[in-house]
């Protein structure tokens, strides 16, 4: 019996380079771009003489990269071999698989339980990954069909399009990554859906009692699923980051304070020799001290993403970069972190507020929402007649400021760093968008660079904004915010030929 489970990717609003240190939080927000993953056993039935195998077999497929690579994996110890000529390697899968057979292992201490799984495990894991096509850049394939750079060529594309590499002379030019992505995170995504698909099938957590309902999602094992997927994710990378990708894909939108990296000392050890199973113990043993409140936007406003033509940065060497600054010069670089968090906490304060009008005076709320989403924000302060009204409109330009300084100190910080943040061919951009009608704040997500911007639309205005995009040589993206996080799902999503795309475009 085949089990499917997806995870979203992220933007990160707010929190740049500062949610990688405790307590600065960082504003995440999930969306509707979804990684799958589908684990079946490779073998119906177990051959007369497997119960002496002391390995058994794994197959990973990524259609969208037509590569298919096999391992063993050992019983005892839960390490993984590649027995594939292929060179290409997925780091994040192969951790993935390694942790959640020791959880299972470490999980199930009675005779039956450890049996079943045995038995499972004998059949071989046959594990697909597929990722919505928003994850990653199709701009040169719309190029060479002649197609508009509109969000309809995008819809129009098959789900999952095989995926694009960048050619290699860009490659050491600009720190592109191998392939062209659009910078939602894909690897935390991937890893949380591998993992929750995993886990739910080796019968450690059930994900079918996942409902709505945020509060009951510790029950259904998703705690588990985070750890798991972070540690796999850390490992993977060789660098413990903030974590904010993975919670973001396994919990949905939220506000993030990450967790202290001491619980992951065990797992960096590991390269030593311990064996897996004895270092999942322990790493679900820590304290796991991160944060995780809910966020995400207020009513009648929408996420829009839009991809300049340069296919992402490489987020590891930019961060480098910064951290080397903040030793250079720590008196500058607390300086500009201080202003930062304060815009940050403001842009939030003002979010939050804008929640509560929207409760309490709905009819007003609604009212200046679909005025100012047809005006430049200089006019919105016309619109307003009455005491809540004005509360809304001063919540809104609050807001729009504190994004203006937000994007003032990060680009400050990527020129004292030598890195681009904010690049100008960005700001160009990220101005003219804020100018738009409609459109309430617009930046460059998580650490910066070429990655695609985002923006946040009222009312009915994203139409124009994307027009407006596709006349500056801007791909608007089919991505919107869509707050929830793990998901089972019910059947390959190839089956299922309606995207995330084609479902959430309102063209």
């Amino acid at each position: 019996m085949a089990v499917v489970a997806s995870a979203p990717g992220k933007v990160l609003m707010t929190g740049g380079y500062l949610v990688l240190e405790k307590p600065n939080a960082g504003l995440v927000l999930s969306t509707n771009a979804r990684f799958y993953a589908i684990v079946k056993p490779i073998y119906e039935e177990i051959k007369p003489d497997s119960w002496a195998w002391s390995w058994t077999d794994i197959k990973l497929t990524s259609p969208q990269l037509l590569r298919e690579s096999i391992y063993k994996l050992s019983l005892k110890n839960q390490s993984l071999e590649s027995v594939s000529p292929s060179q290409s390697r997925n780091p994040f899968v192969e951790r993935a698989v390694e942790y959640c057979v020791a959880a299972a292992s470490a999980k199930f201490v009675d005779k039956d339980n450890k049996n079943a799984l045995h038995k499972l495990l004998l059949q071989g894991l046959d594990i697909t990954i597929l990722g919505c096509n928003e994850f990653y850049s199709y701009r040169s394939q719309i190029e060479a069909r002649g197609l508009p750079l509109t969000s309809e060529s995008l819809a129009s594309l098959p789900p999952f399009s095989s995926i694009t590499f960048n050619d290699e002379e860009s490659l050491g030019k600009n720190c592109k990554p191998e392939v062209a992505k659009t910078g939602l995170g894909s690897s935390a995504a991937m890893t949380a859906a591998v993992v929750a698909a995993l886990l739910n099938y080796l019968g450690v957590v059930n994900l079918s009692l996942l409902t709505g309902d945020q509060e009951q999602r510790g029950s259904a094992g998703l705690d588990l699923v985070h750890i798991i997927a972070q540690s796999a994710h850390c490992i993977a990378q060789g660098k413990v980051g903030s974590g904010f990708d993975v919670s973001s894909a396994v919990y949905g939108s939220q506000r993030y304070v990450r967790f202290s990296p001491e619980v992951l000392s065990s797992a960096q050890a590991a390269k030593n020799g311990i064996p897996i199973e004895e270092v999942i113990v322990d790493i679900l043993n820590q304290k796991w001290d991160h944060e995780r409140t809910k966020f995400s936007l207020p009513p009648l406003m929408t996420l829009v993403l839009g991809e300049p033509g340069v296919g992402g940065s490489s987020t590891p060497s930019m961060v480098g970069a910064v951290k080397k600054w903040q030793k250079s010069d720590p008196q500058k670089s607390l300086d500009t972190w201080r202003k930062l968090s304060e815009g940050n906490s403001e842009l939030e304060t003002q979010l939050n507020t804008l929640h509560k009008l929207a409760a309490e005076h709905w009819d007003a709320y609604k009212y200046i929402i679909n005025s100012c989403c047809k005006l430049t924000s200089e006019k919105w302060i016309h619109q307003a007649t009455e005491p809540s009204q004005q509360a809304i409109i001063k919540a809104l330009l609050g807001a729009r400021n504190a994004m203006l300084q937000i994007r003032h100190h990060m680009r400050s910080m990527g020129e004292a760093a030598g890195v681009p943040i904010e690049p100008d061919s960005q700001t160009k951009l990220l101005d003219a968008t804020m100018n738009m009608e409609g459109v309430l704040l617009a930046g460059v997500p998580g650490a910066g660079g070429f990655d695609a911007v985002f923006a946040v639309t009222l009312g009915d205005s994203t139409s124009n904004v994307t027009k407006s995009w596709s006349s500056l040589d801007i791909l608007a993206l089919l991505v919107r915010e869509d707050p929830r996080g793990v998901a089972l799902e019910s059947c390959d999503p190839r089956t299922n030929a309606i995207t995330a795309a084609v479902s959430s475009v309102h063209i």
